[in-house]
């Protein structure tokens, strides 16, 4: 018997595009791996089920949908001040 949970992520990217892109999804030792890595890389994990609810039925290199604006914005507000960043910091010079 297992002790692991049922998970799911979803990894977004921002910077490089007019609106936020999911890059990455998946369930159970997918999603592991996706939170995995991405701790590893210092990104910051949230964990919010409504929105990830919403951008679960988001495809891979979609762009969010402007209904899901303000959710996500919260969510990079709250990366940009742990990282002490401002928007814009993450585009080369």
């Amino acid at each position: 018997m297992t002790d692991k949970h049922y998970m799911q992520a979803v990894a977004l990217e921002y910077g490089r595009n007019k609106a936020p892109t999911v890059t990455a999804k998946g369930d159970d030792e997918l999603a592991r791996r996706i939170v995995a890595e991405a701790k590893k890389q210092g990104v910051y994990v949230a964990e919010d089920p409504r929105l990830l609810a919403m951008l679960s039925r988001l495809d891979v290199g979609q762009e969010i949908p402007e209904d899901m604006f303000t959710a996500v914005a919260v969510i990079l507000a709250w990366v940009y001040w742990l990282k002490g960043m401002q928007p814009g910091d993450e585009k080369p010079k």
